[in-house]
């Protein structure tokens, strides 16, 4: 008779993630800003195997059992999955209807390059709070500033940081966002209570970072002039037909997503109207991505079908325009969905396995102050970003691990649902395997480790907390009365 599967050990628990980080960093110096294309996926699975070899031949856990797990990590990944095909058809038929070209071209004429990079981390912040995503806001106006900030002269990582930093204020807190509902789930705080504590934190990390880029916006030698800047909004209007009326499809979608509409009826609907303003605003442009000959009826079907699930591109004079003007539709986020599933599968071995909660557990072991408690909360965040490749895996479980030792401390679970959100809902989007990083990365077209050190909230959120924590700034402790279960 088979015996029970044994309890990992810590170096059991180490070595698929030393395997992992040590075959990523060879990787990435081989194949830099083209490894997303396939070397880290092939990573991740060859990683996964080392972690399988030990849970089946070490611990003796059953392949069924780990099938299981890797089953259950993928299926949770399934809702971003079904939004990263979404943003992928809104793009293209959002640039074949030339609401995108529009967000550029009256950008260009209200967007000075001293103040760019504030307005667009600004922008992003505000669109972000209205929607509560921050997948939808950079995949719409994020792309629109990206392509306004590359006509500006600046440099792509910089603008993306900008764009991510705004984002991700806006995820973590409006009342709309699933992780600013997540965390205090997790804790056993309610959502107003999480959103005014988080607050502390959170507004002063975003003036700083806010001043940051103020700092780089007025000593950054663009390289773009205001003839470039003439001559980019000359070629989108020469080629489109920029038309106010255009904005009532992303008008639509706000409104849909503020009415606490899904994402992803949301953005299909955002998508198939898109196709509709082609069709109306664009028939030149229909014509010349059909490339054939027929009815209007039936350029138009082979057109937005094309820009809903392939690559497009619009070609003018001008070589910036043109590098603004492509989208790959559905196919295009292929590379991004294949990471995140491989990412799954490592993540899910890992925590059938059991080997992530002893790596966790020996954490918890080592706090003793009410700083170290939330520096470890923090790092344990971070760590689980990394590991599992999934900011709601990187919430839940430290978020389970660490309330019973919130509690048994003194401090209300605000402390923890806070602590949850500084580190895991904005650390996600820095890792390039995650689901977050992979996104992002994919959506805006530059590569993770490019835009990272330039997400300056994400930076410093973590960093933020920990301060507070160990400063004991505003701690929130239960009254003596006040009953600890």
């Amino acid at each position: 008779m088979k015996g029970l599967p044994k309890a990992p050990r810590i170096l059991d628990a180490l070595i698929p993630i030393l395997f992992l980080i040590g075959l990523l960093i060879i990787n990435i110096q081989i194949f830099g800003t083209d490894s997303l294309s396939g070397s880290n996926q092939i990573v991740l699975i060859l990683s996964a195997t080392v972690a399988a070899s030990i849970a089946v031949f070490r611990l003796g856990i059953s392949w069924e059992a780990l099938q299981d797990g890797i089953v259950k990590s993928i299926s949770s990944a399934m809702g971003a999955i079904l939004i990263l095909f979404l943003i992928g058809a809104l793009a293209g038929t959002w640039l074949l209807s030339g609401i995108v070209p529009a967000m550029i071209y009256y950008g260009l004429e209200v967007l000075s390059p001293e103040i760019f990079l504030v307005a667009a981390c600004f922008i992003s912040a505000v669109v972000s709070v209205a929607t509560g995503s921050s997948w939808t806001t950079v995949a719409t106006v994020g792309v629109a500033l990206l392509g306004i900030g590359k006509a500006l002269g600046f440099e792509e990582g910089i603008i993306a940081g900008a764009i991510i930093s705004g984002a991700y204020f806006g995820d973590k807190m409006s009342p709309l966002s699933d992780t600013t509902n997540l965390a205090p789930a997790m804790a056993g705080t309610d959502l107003f209570t999480h959103i005014k504590y988080m607050a502390k934190t959170t507004t002063p990390t975003m003036i700083i970072t806010l001043i940051l880029f103020a700092i780089i916006g007025l000593n950054y030698e663009t390289a773009g002039s205001v003839d470039d800047v003439k001559a980019i909004s000359e070629a989108i209007s020469t080629r489109f037909n920029i038309s106010g009326w255009l904005f009532i499809v992303p008008l639509v979608v706000l409104i849909m997503i503020l009415n606490k509409v899904p994402a992803v009826p949301a953005l299909l609907a955002g998508a198939l109207l898109g196709g509709v303003f082609a069709l109306i605003f664009q028939p030149e442009i229909v014509t010349y991505i059909a490339n054939d000959s027929g009815s209007y009826s039936y350029l138009g079907f082979k057109a937005v079908m094309m820009s809903l699930y392939g690559q497009i591109a619009i070609v003018t004079d001008n070589d910036i325009v043109n590098d603004l003007l492509t989208t790959r539709g559905m196919g295009g986020m292929l590379n991004t969905i294949w990471l995140i599933i491989c990412a799954m599968v490592f993540g899910g071995i890992m925590e059938e396995s059991g080997m992530l909660s002893v790596l966790a557990e020996a954490v918890i072991r080592k706090v003793h102050s009410v700083g170290s408690l939330i520096a470890s909360t923090a790092a344990t965040c971070v760590f689980f970003n990394f590991t599992t490749s999934d900011q709601y895996l990187a919430i839940l479980v430290p978020g389970r691990m660490y309330a019973d030792v919130y509690r048994k401390r003194g401090l209300k679970p605000e402390n923890l649902s806070r602590t949850l959100e500084d580190s895991a809902t904005v650390t996600s989007v820095l890792v390039p395997w995650n689901t977050c990083g992979a996104t992002q990365a994919s959506v805006l077209g530059v590569a993770t480790l490019t835009y990272a050190p330039y997400c300056f909230f994400n930076i410093i959120s973590p960093f933020m907390t920990i301060l507070y924590g160990y400063l004991k700034i505003g701690i929130h402790y239960y009254e003596p009365e006040e009953e600890l279960v």
